[in-house]
């Protein structure tokens, strides 16, 4: 009477109840480990082989997940977690999956308890909503033209990087290139687009302090005829167009039948005089450059040579549109629909240089450029590959102070008020949500202990002090000096790197903690609440379509086969 009924079929795998809670938690916290020595300036780097056989030399959290081949789900959603705080902030990333795995861990101790995950998720929600609040009291608003406050805000981000033994370098280039390309959209709110229109171009050899912001745009391209056009213009008239110059074929196969001979001269005659027509249209505005997304004809490039324009196809289209933006012409479609406000006269110089083997074409000295070019140079492509990560970092960090000018302190400290409050917070809190709120406010401080970890000091007796130092309230700016490990303030810090006595204040920006506090959390109470996991799920065949029958050899199928040469 009473067998057994099955539901699932057999080829399918079920887990369910705290042994995927255990699973989920354990795959988190070996996510978390994987890139906890990342933290902080004492960081470690981790070189990563990829597919290709290429190594990835970094300490960029997100670059470091990113080329993990994970298998346990809740680990890749782990990692999921650090590209959302890339793509949205452009730091942190570390943070929020050492935050992650913390939360997660604390949380284990309930799950065991058999606690309700939706009652620690409730907690966990009600502590996120306290940790901000206390951010908001603690934030302190900065002015964003003062160049040396912002100066030392992305300095304490890159901080932690590789580039961190360059000085100022990467921290001057990201900033000059935000704030070139920043655009005012009224009521105090600026827009920083970094992807479209700031242009990393990597050209290895010479020196790393060559690296420089241009007032404009390069790209990799030389003029079409080298030896008849000029390759340095001072103030040129650019126009820029999306069509091609040359003569039009036939969308498909196009068969013309001539009668008498001189109809084919006929036919080539027109094919030139449309040329000829096209560059006369265009040669009306009296241009000193012209530059095409598409293809241009020996003919045109006569013409243009003649007349004593440089002329360059080929061009990509987000490299023409940064041009665009840098000098202040518009991309014209069609040669006849041209005018004078088309034309970009905003360029104090197009050249063409010869860097290394290759011929790169800067249009620079803009008077307004909105786009520009970061050129940057240096012994090796991957330590290139890993300025450009940093630089990345630094342009978000510096685009996040534009839009939202708030900082608060760095080094561990927020965590730690954050910590405190949420301590003493926790008292007047009823019922079975008191614990592991607590549990929460002790997971804050995974920063700060990860932070004495990497510098190699005593951590129990500094976590300890600085938990003491928290607990009376009485200066929310105590954190770890990342360098040594000390105990100090982070708003008189004076930091020393590389033995240099470059005094600069450990800071954050706002957003990018308010960030990474939702992201771990909301993330912490997504992989506590799930308690089943079905894998082994086939994709769904074609309807109609039967299980293919293997085939068998048989004898006659032998002899066809070609043999091999030795």
């Amino acid at each position: 009477m009473n067998a057994p009924v099955l539901v699932l079929k057999d080829s399918l795998k079920r887990e369910s109840g705290t042994k995927v809670h255990h699973g989920n938690i354990q795959a988190s916290k070996a996510v978390a480990d994987i890139i906890r020595t990342t933290l902080g300036p004492r960081s470690m780097l981790k070189m990563l082989l990829d597919a290709g056989g290429g190594i990835v030399v970094t300490n960029d959290g997100n670059a470091i997940l990113r080329e993990l081949d994970v298998a346990h789900p809740a680990a890749k959603s782990m990692i999921e977690l650090s590209r959302t705080q890339d793509e949205e902030v452009g730091d942190g990333t570390t943070s929020v999956i050492v935050l992650a795995g913390e939360m997660l861990h604390v949380a284990e101790a309930f799950i065991e308890k058999s606690y309700h995950p939706t009652v620690i998720c409730r907690a966990y929600n009600k502590a996120l909503e306290d940790a901000i609040a206390v951010l908001d009291k603690i934030a302190m608003s900065i002015d964003v033209n003062d160049r040396a406050t912002v100066l030392g805000l992305v300095k304490s981000c890159i901080g932690t990087k590789f580039t961190s033994q360059f000085g100022d370098l990467i921290a001057d280039l990201a900033i000059d290139a935000t704030t070139t390309v920043g655009v005012d959209l009224g009521q105090g709110l600026r827009e920083v687009d970094i992807k479209k229109y700031i242009k990393v171009e990597k050209v290895p050899g010479g020196q790393l302090e060559d690296s420089k912001v241009l007032k404009g745009v390069m790209f990799n391209k030389d003029v079409v005829a080298p030896g008849k056009m000029k390759r340095k213009i001072v103030n040129p008239r650019i126009i820029l167009l999306d069509c091609p110059l040359e003569y039009k074929k036939g969308e498909n196969q196009t068969n013309a039948e001539l009668v008498r001979e001189e109809d084919w001269e006929v036919l080539l005659k027109l094919e030139e005089e449309y040329i000829e027509n096209i560059c006369v249209q265009i040669l009306r505005f009296k241009p000193d450059l012209v530059i095409t997304e598409k293809g241009l004809s020996d003919l045109a490039c006569h013409y243009f040579s003649k007349a004593g324009v440089s002329a360059i196809r080929r061009l990509r289209k987000t490299d023409n549109n940064r041009i665009a933006k840098a000098c202040g012409a518009v991309i014209v479609n069609r040669p006849d629909e041209l005018q004078e406000s088309d034309v970009g006269t905003g360029a104090g110089l197009f050249e063409v240089k010869k860097i290394g083997d290759d011929f790169f074409a800067f249009v620079v000295d803009c008077k307004e450029p909105k786009a520009c070019t970061v050129l940057l140079r240096g012994p090796s492509k991957d330590l290139l590959n890993e300025v450009e990560r940093n630089l990345q970092d630094a342009m978000s960090v510096s685009r996040n102070i534009i839009k939202n000018p708030k900082l608060v302190p760095g080094g561990g400290a927020t965590e730690l008020t954050v910590s405190a409050t949420l301590k003493q917070k926790s008292a007047t809190i009823e019922g079975i949500e008191k614990w592991p709120y607590e549990a929460a406010a002790i997971a804050f401080e995974a920063i700060p202990r990860t932070l004495a970890q990497n510098c190699g000091v005593n951590v129990i007796r500094t976590m300890t002090a600085l938990q003491g130092k928290h607990a009376n309230g009485e200066n929310a700016w105590t954190g770890i000096d990342g360098n040594t490990g000390a105990i100090a303030d982070m708003k008189e810090s004076k930091a020393r790197i590389n033995k240099l006595n470059f005094f600069f204040l450990i800071w954050d920006a706002y957003n990018v903690k308010a960030q990474t506090f939702k992201t771990a959390i909301e993330a912490a109470c997504m992989l506590l609440r799930i308690d089943d996991i079905v894998s082994g799920i086939k994709k769904k065949q074609a309807p109609g379509a039967g299980p293919s029958k293997p085939t068998i050899e048989t004898e006659g199928d032998a002899d066809n086969e070609q043999i091999l040469p030795d």
